[in-house]
């Protein structure tokens, strides 16, 4: 047994660790003083720190950016590129803790008052950072797209993965047919203005078909 909590710990080790899913390193004000084209900076500190895989900070530089755009008169999308970096940013890092709750939620820990413990910390760290992303998207970056258009349903998408992370460990919120509800308002406008072979479009399908099969239980769909 003690060698099974080792074997546990080993894997859920993370340099990129974030207490309660929020980034506790760089202090943003300190390179917001060395800018001189605030978003092109935050866009190389952005590729910087994916680079040397300091995703917390990624996404603190993206959060940065996704607000610049917000604080405009005239309100700015994202690029293209600003948007995958934004989606790798909140990916890496929701990634590993996702790995980490799947590690802990297996049958054989079920009753280990201290398994429980641990994953109630993984559950709290994810439940913040899919809190935090959800606040930018739902408050700003959907908010703010108001055509029909790509970016509206990579957007879309996005809440939607985000909400289906949540509805994995939290059952009695409704964040499944949240979930649900942002896929199948993606879709509709998928199906309008993008190819059927759109990159967008693909990703979306696969997502909310595993929605329907891992989360809402519906296999038929």
């Amino acid at each position: 047994e003690a060698k099974n909590r080792v074997c546990i710990l080993d894997k859920l080790s993370n340099p990129n660790a974030m207490a309660d899913g929020k980034s506790s390193g760089i202090d943003l004000g300190k390179f917001k003083a060395l800018f001189k084209d605030e978003r092109k900076n935050l866009v190389f500190m952005a590729r910087t720190a994916e680079t040397a895989e300091r995703y917390d900070d990624m996404c603190k530089f993206m959060r940065a950016l996704v607000e610049w755009t917000d604080s405009k008169t005239e309100k700015v999308d994202l690029t293209v590129e600003e948007r995958n970096l934004l989606s790798v940013a909140y990916k890496n890092v929701i990634g590993a803790r996702r790995a980490s709750w799947r590690t802990l939620n297996v049958d054989e820990h079920k009753d280990d008052e201290l398994i429980k413990l641990y994953k109630k910390q993984v559950e709290s760290e994810l439940d913040g950072i899919c809190k935090d992303v959800l606040d930018l998207l739902i408050n700003i970056l959907v908010k703010n797209s108001t055509e029909e258009n790509e970016s509206r349903v990579f957007y879309l998408k996005m809440t939607g993965d985000y909400y289906r992370y949540l509805a994995e460990f939290v059952t009695d919120q409704q964040y499944d047919q949240k979930a649900a509800d942002m896929y199948s308002k993606a879709l509709a406008i998928a199906n309008k203005k993008l190819t059927p072979t759109h990159p967008i479009r693909l990703g979306l399908a696969l997502n909310y078909s595993v929605c329907f099969y891992e989360i809402l239980k519906d296999k038929q769909k």
